[in-house]
């Protein structure tokens, strides 16, 4: 798995109607105070094993700056709320030519599961957390805060060191 995380003060998703380019009136916007927004990258390998990895690393990750303002919170310290959206952009590969290769990007049916089940390990963890839509065209809206961004990539993470 893939995960761009921003720190965010707000942050907000919509659904554009694929029909018109309006909103899509089926999708209630969804927005967050401070906290996260997860762009959430799955390849076909990911696991429970990954979900379960990044979901606890993320809810204990200290980012959030305690009163001597150091990074020295976690999400859970500061009540913060979490906003998750899939995006298998996050596997283009452009080493060749001028479009990008998704063919690592995890088939949908399988990153739809991965998701929602890393969605709701976040959720066991005490976090609310929000999401858009599985495979939908969104509009992604955030104040970026610090600037806070952090990659994770499971086959790096979790890669046994030698």
């Amino acid at each position: 798995m893939r995960i761009v995380l921003q720190r965010v003060s707000q942050a907000s998703v919509d659904v554009v109607n694929e029909v018109n380019g309006e909103v899509d009136p089926t999708f209630l916007p969804q927005q967050i105070g401070p906290g996260f927004v997860l762009l959430v990258g799955v390849a076909d390998a990911d696991g429970d094993e990954q979900i379960q990895w990044l979901a606890h690393r993320i809810a204990n990750l200290r980012v959030f700056e305690d009163e001597h303002g150091k990074m020295n919170r976690s999400i859970q310290d500061v009540g913060g709320e979490i906003l998750s959206i899939s995006q298998f952009t996050l596997f283009g590969d452009v080493r060749k030519g001028n479009r990008p290769s998704f063919v690592k990007a995890g088939r949908p049916e399988h990153a739809d599961i991965m998701w929602i089940r890393f969605n709701e390990l976040l959720r066991s963890a005490g976090l609310v957390v929000r999401e858009g839509r599985f495979g939908a065209h969104m509009r992604v809206g955030l104040v970026n805060d610090g600037p806070v961004t952090i990659v994770m990539d499971t086959d790096e993470l979790m890669a046994p060191r030698g």
